[in-house]
């Protein structure tokens, strides 16, 4: 998708890929720290 906008074959829509790709590298979702949400079943 991300490959598909910088290539101009979709619209700028297509950088929303950027974000999943983001949180898997990062470990971490913005939006679930905004509304306090935790899936993870380890505690620390």
């Amino acid at each position: 998708m991300i490959a598909l906008a910088a290539t101009g074959k979709v619209g700028v829509w297509g950088y929303v890929g950027v974000i999943p790709v983001l949180t898997g590298l990062l470990s971490f979702c913005p939006a679930y720290a905004l509304l306090g949400l935790n899936t993870c079943g380890l505690k620390k």
